[in-house]
């Protein structure tokens, strides 16, 4: 069935639900600003961002995770942040062969997280998320990838300037930075075809190494894009425990405290020198420790990168709300506060209960 139409009311009803917040927004990540000017104005939206992990990056909502409540979204707005990263599996919703369709129903679902989230003030960045085939098979996957990113792109041309698009998250494994940057030559043409004027949020290769945005390759004339970076050192803390990494049981009780901060303080120093060099914003995208780290570690980690984050300008975005590292307890609803205060220490939340 043509998936045009419903795609066009889709976006109308889109429009709607955010003009009144748009119009009273007018020159804030603002469709009117130069692009650099955009990009700048787009990353500060990002500034207190939550990660809405586990729930539609894998092949069934559910699957690794909570389904996504609309509590999630209206909780996260009162308690202070002011956007959401969605991480989303478009592949694993689309065909195989050409023309590679989304499935109509899977975009419905995206788009009502969006309009929500729209609704209520929160920025939202589509991520392009838990793509294996592109990590394993590159080359042969690439026309795939950027089949998807043009449904995707052309579905969303009629969003708000907040919807941002962030085109792979973590490129690894054979996805090297080489091939890396020959694809974002290809997908990011096929992404301005239909989107102008749309943020876009690029990182490098070797799982969004912060290492690796010295040979990120983003065109220089398109200056309407925001770098972004992850981080989670010293892994042995923050994966501790972790059932995916391979011997991450043997560092269960590792410690953190403020002793180690200098080593975030450096690291951040050094994208920071390398953000003011190339002109561009950059967006903290993940950090986290996993919940089997001591509370009392997971929280001094939070509260230092966190910090270290903001006074290096950069917008960030715990990983993630409701899941394995949450800061919400999906199930009862409320927040678990020790986390929360690391994260967001002037929440209305908080002060509530105060």
């Amino acid at each position: 069935m043509p998936v045009h139409l419903p795609r066009l009311r889709r976006r109308r009803h889109l429009l709607c639900a955010v003009a009144l917040v748009a119009a009273g927004n007018a020159f804030a990540c603002s469709v009117e600003q130069a692009p650099a000017e955009r990009a700048a104005s787009c990353a500060r939206t990002l500034a207190r961002t939550i990660n809405f992990g586990n729930m539609l990056e894998h092949a069934r909502e559910g699957l690794a995770g909570p389904m996504l409540r609309d509590e999630f979204v209206v909780l996260s707005k009162q308690a202070g942040f002011t956007a959401i990263r969605l991480p989303v599996r478009w592949d694993a919703r689309a065909g195989y062969q050409p023309p590679y369709t989304i499935s109509a129903e899977f975009l419905a679902r995206v788009d009502g997280v969006v309009k929500l989230a729209s609704a209520h003030g929160l920025s939202v960045i589509l991520d392009m998320h838990h793509y294996a085939s592109m990590m394993m098979e590159p080359q042969a996957e690439q026309a795939r990838f950027v089949a998807l990113w043009r449904q995707v792109a052309e579905h969303y041309r009629d969003a708000p300037p907040t919807v941002m698009f962030e085109v792979l998250n973590e490129p690894n494994r054979a996805l090297t930075q080489s091939l890396w940057n020959q694809a974002l030559a290809e997908v990011i043409p096929a992404i301005r075809a239909s989107n102008p004027r749309r943020t876009l949020i690029i990182g490098g290769s070797e799982w969004n190494s912060r290492h690796s945005l010295a040979t990120l390759a983003l065109p220089k004339d398109d200056r309407d894009i925001i770098a972004t970076f992850h981080y989670y050192d010293p892994m042995p803390f923050t994966h501790q425990g972790a059932e995916w990494v391979s011997g991450a049981g043997g560092w269960l009780g590792t410690r953190w405290t403020a002793a180690q901060r200098s080593q975030v303080r450096d690291d951040f120093a050094a994208v920071k020198r390398w953000a003011e060099t190339q002109g561009r914003p950059v967006f903290l995208g993940e950090f986290g420790a996993y919940s089997r780290a001591d509370e009392t570690s997971r929280v001094a980690w939070t509260t230092a990168v966190r910090e270290e984050a903001e006074a290096h300008g950069f917008g960030w975005a715990y990983w993630e709300l409701a899941s394995s590292f949450g800061v919400l307890d999906p199930h009862a609803l409320s927040w678990r506060e020790p986390l929360l205060q690391s994260l967001l220490p002037t929440s209305p939340v908080l002060k509530s209960k105060r």
